[in-house]
């Protein structure tokens, strides 16, 4: 009798820990949506009740954790590739694929002074200018197109220094490291102060931030639910008032 009853008891506890983990779900984000992302999570669990767990880090480095095995259920990648390659590489959910957001580049310092427009990159009167990564990060490959399709691309590659991801990136600039740089209009949307260029959509190819679905969070009621909620237009307005457009 004994025996049983503590067998009884091994089986509630996991059948409590397995409750549990399908309040939760683990999300990657790409690095520039972490503002938004924070606040989509708080209004998830106000909402639904469930918990979204982020991590943030280039689009590029995320998938590369996600196809070594890494527990993320839902993808919130910077690009549109990434996604796509997760299905069709059998990590996502065939179907899965949405864009949540349409990114927007922004040449910024936090002096008030040095960026006026285009001109200050023609002009070139600074030490260094920073960006991400463009081979991991979709915002320093649009900043690498706007600067080639301004024609400075070349002169201005001694001045370059890169960050691993977009946030770190707007460090290198918020301490001082460089005295501009290209961000994404979301990390600054909401910022007082300094100076800015919203860099026109021609000049570089558009930055269409696709969600999906994992395989690992496929049966995972959480994960199911925040992919549907990101959808909703809560999490839409929230998006937007981070300087990010929508496709609804």
């Amino acid at each position: 009798m004994t025996s049983r009853i503590f067998f009884s008891a091994i089986l509630f506890v996991l059948a409590c820990g397995g409750l549990a983990q399908a309040d939760r779900t683990h999300v990657a984000v790409a690095a520039n949506f972490t503002d938004a992302a924070n606040e989509i999570a708080r209004a998830f669990a106000a909402e639904t009740g469930h918990q979204a767990v982020l991590s943030f880090g280039a689009t590029g480095q995320l998938f590369a954790q996600i196809t070594q095995g890494a527990p993320f259920e839902v993808f919130l990648s910077a690009d549109n590739v990434r996604p796509a390659m997760a299905v069709a590489e059998g990590y996502g959910v065939e179907g899965g694929v949405f864009t949540y957001a349409i990114g927007q580049l922004v040449l910024y310092s936090p002096d008030a002074a040095v960026v006026t427009g285009p001109e200050v990159l023609k002009e070139g009167n600074f030490q260094q200018i920073a960006l991400a990564n463009p081979e991991a990060a979709p915002y320093g490959k649009a900043a690498v197109e706007t600067m080639q399709s301004l024609g400075v691309y070349e002169a201005l590659q001694p001045k370059m220094v890169q960050g691993q991801n977009i946030a770190q990136t707007f460090q290198f600039i918020e301490t001082g490291n460089a005295e501009l740089g290209f961000v994404a209009l979301g990390q600054v949307a909401r910022r007082d102060g300094g100076s800015r260029w919203v860099v026109p959509q021609e000049l570089f190819t558009p930055i269409r931030q696709d969600a999906v679905l994992l395989k690992q969070g496929e049966d995972n009621p959480a994960a199911t639910a925040f992919i549907e909620f990101l959808k909703g237009d809560t999490a839409a307005e929230i998006i937007e008032k981070y300087g990010y457009a929508t496709a609804r």
